[in-house]
């Protein structure tokens, strides 16, 4: 009996990263697949053909590993278009050899299958294909899909490490143009311990969150405190752009039960992964799992018509009044707007709904989180309109319906002691006159 091996190349025909990188011209726009996806071997290729290349856009989201192609040897030839900034083109995007994309999550596939950001080629990093000639995108749906479903050449690296999840990411052998082998390890973002402000944090949102709500977190330490926080709760659901290692003892546990969702019930839906390696093998051919894109997971109508929606999402600065700078310090780009206000306005509009905003009351060195009002430059992802609850380890403020003097006194109130007395004296000269 042939072995699984000979199986796979009787099914497709494997080419080198070179020669299929090969199909890469000047003046195209190429697509890399997002986080724990990016495929390495095709992207260290691409970067090594800088010298044979010119005007080439990159698009991608964030990405884990190297990103060669965003280094400074490459400036001439690779400029990269980021719709978040990951800390692998960071540096690139503050000199100028690349851009940030404000936009939606939700909207990222919109642009791509529309053609308003055509793309040329799409880099991505798939499983090998099962007995009927399918491969799948794994651990990262998300805009993906769109890249794929709209680019002109498809250049897939087959990777015997990505697991194969249900839902949306099955993709034919005949929609690939070039097969290139490269069986390395999927990105990892192992826990970690949780700090006495986080354990806090969790618990004062585990405190607000209530049966059978439907779930949407994002990565680290917080989202994974506050899940940490839940094991008392009953029949959880979870609709969310993305998940880690925290969600998977409330699974085993039987908490997360899904059964009063509206879409997808009794399922985990995601856009995509990042996690350990327990992670990737739990997914693998899950069937509770459903990877999903990013038009479906982060559409406002359907996050909202599923009940009691608890979004917990993060920020880098909030001002007293609830204006929420999320993706720079203040010029400088240093994230990106996500998928943060489609889940905001989503949970808003959900029966029973609620926008969290998570953060530490101070950051490493001591400077307030909570700001009189935003630094310079800084953007504002998820206005003062769209607020409710705001979380630090000193407490929960609950801004809505509040006018901006109320605001300003419960944001205070859970703002470090040591920087209160210097945001009341800020709010007293700004809200005096009301």
């Amino acid at each position: 009996m042939p072995s699984f091996v000979e199986n796979l190349h009787t099914m497709i025909q494997f080419t080198s990263a070179e020669e299929a990188l090969k199909a890469i011209q000047p003046g195209h726009n190429i697509y890399i697949h997002t986080a724990a996806a990016a495929p390495q071997i095709l992207v260290n290729a691409l970067a090594a053909r800088s010298h044979e290349l010119s005007n080439i856009n990159i698009y991608q989201m964030h990405t884990e590993g190297e990103a060669p192609y965003a280094d400074a040897s490459h400036g001439d030839t690779f400029h990269v278009n980021s719709f978040f900034v990951g800390a692998n083109v960071r540096q690139a995007i503050k000199e100028g050899r690349g851009s940030y994309i404000p936009m939606f999550l939700s909207e990222v596939p919109v642009v791509i299958r529309k053609r308003i950001i055509p793309i040329h080629v799409a880099l991505i990093s798939v499983s090998p294909p099962n007995a009927h000639g399918y491969v799948n995108l794994g651990v990262s749906i998300d805009a993906s899909l769109a890249a794929v479903e709209a680019a002109d050449i498809v250049i897939a690296q087959v990777n015997k490490n990505m697991p194969r999840t249900h839902g949306y990411g099955d993709i034919h052998c005949s929609r690939i143009t070039y097969f290139v082998e490269g069986n390395l390890p999927i990105p990892e973002h192992a826990p970690e311990a949780f700090t006495a402000v986080e354990k806090q944090i969790g618990l004062h949102i585990a405190n607000i969150i209530e049966d059978r709500s439907t779930l949407q977190m994002g990565i680290g330490n917080i989202p994974n405190a506050v899940l940490d926080a839940l094991g008392s709760h009953k029949d959880l659901g979870i609709h969310t752009e993305m998940f880690s290692d925290g969600l998977i003892p409330l699974i085993e546990k039987g908490i997360v039960t899904g059964k009063y969702k509206k879409r997808y019930k009794n399922k985990i839906v995601s856009s995509f992964v990042f996690g350990s390696r327990k992670l990737y093998d739990f997914i693998d051919d899950n069937p509770l799992i459903e990877m999903l894109p990013a038009d479906y997971v982060n559409d406002t109508y359907v996050i909202a018509s599923n009940p009691r929606v608890v979004a917990i999402n993060s920020a880098i600065e909030i001002d007293i009044t609830g204006q929420v700078c999320a993706d720079s310090i203040g010029y400088k780009m240093y994230s990106g707007v996500g998928g943060q206000m489609d889940f905001i306005r989503g949970a808003s509009l959900s029966e029973g709904g609620k926008p969290i905003l998570a953060i530490p009351s101070i950051t490493a060195k001591g400077i307030s989180r909570i700001s009189g009002h935003l630094n310079e430059g800084a953007g504002v992802v998820t206005t003062r309109a769209h607020i409710h609850y705001v979380v630090t380890e000193y407490g929960v403020a609950n801004l809505y319906g509040k006018t901006l003097k109320q605001r300003a006194k419960a944001m205070i109130e859970i703002a470090h002691p040591d920087h209160r007395e210097v945001l009341d004296r800020t709010a007293f000269e700004r809200f005096k006159r009301q």
